[in-house]
């Protein structure tokens, strides 16, 4: 059984996140169905993380496991022939048989732009905050200081979630 590593990019705008939700359309699951038919079995697939209705990604880490022989980079043609035009593939291989996606991410990167310009774009509406005029950075780096040394995130979970701890650093 191989374990095969996905690194996908998507425009989270029209995806109500990540994870599979009854009648609303998820990445988890339109990555599912298409691979279900190229490899022509169910697969479930774990990813390094979630995202939340209309939130992009340009690295989101997945893996899951198949008895397929299909080369990485047929994979990834046929994967990307299927996509919609707001999900991609941007690299197939395949990794150790103990890799998991979510227990061996290092990190997640968060990028948050701010388009201070006077007239906001129709353009670039979709992936920044148009706030006209200067930004006070002096404020925005007192406030930064605030959330430096642990944490209690519990008001940031969901419901019935598993986690051990709340507390970061």
């Amino acid at each position: 059984m191989r374990n095969l590593k996905i690194t996908l990019a998507y425009d989270g705008s029209a995806f109500h996140g990540w994870q599979i939700q009854p009648g609303f359309r998820t990445v988890q699951e339109t990555v599912e169905h298409c691979l279900h038919k190229i490899l022509g079995h169910a697969v479930r697939v774990t990813a390094s993380g979630r995202t939340d209705a209309g939130v992009h990604a340009l690295g989101q880490v997945i893996n899951f496991r198949t008895p397929s022989k299909i080369p990485e980079e047929g994979l990834l043609k046929a994967l990307n022939s299927l996509f919609p035009h707001d999900l991609s593939a941007r690299d197939v291989s395949e990794v150790d048989p103990d890799f998991h996606a979510r227990k061996m991410a290092l990190s997640k990167k968060y990028v948050y732009v701010i388009d201070t310009s006077r007239i906001r774009s129709p353009f670039l509406s979709r992936y920044v905050f148009h706030l006209p005029g200067a930004l006070d950075v002096h404020a925005m780096r007192r406030s930064i200081e605030m959330l430096n040394g642990e944490q209690d995130f519990s008001s940031f979970m969901g419901a019935g979630s598993s986690v051990k701890t709340t507390v970061r650093k």
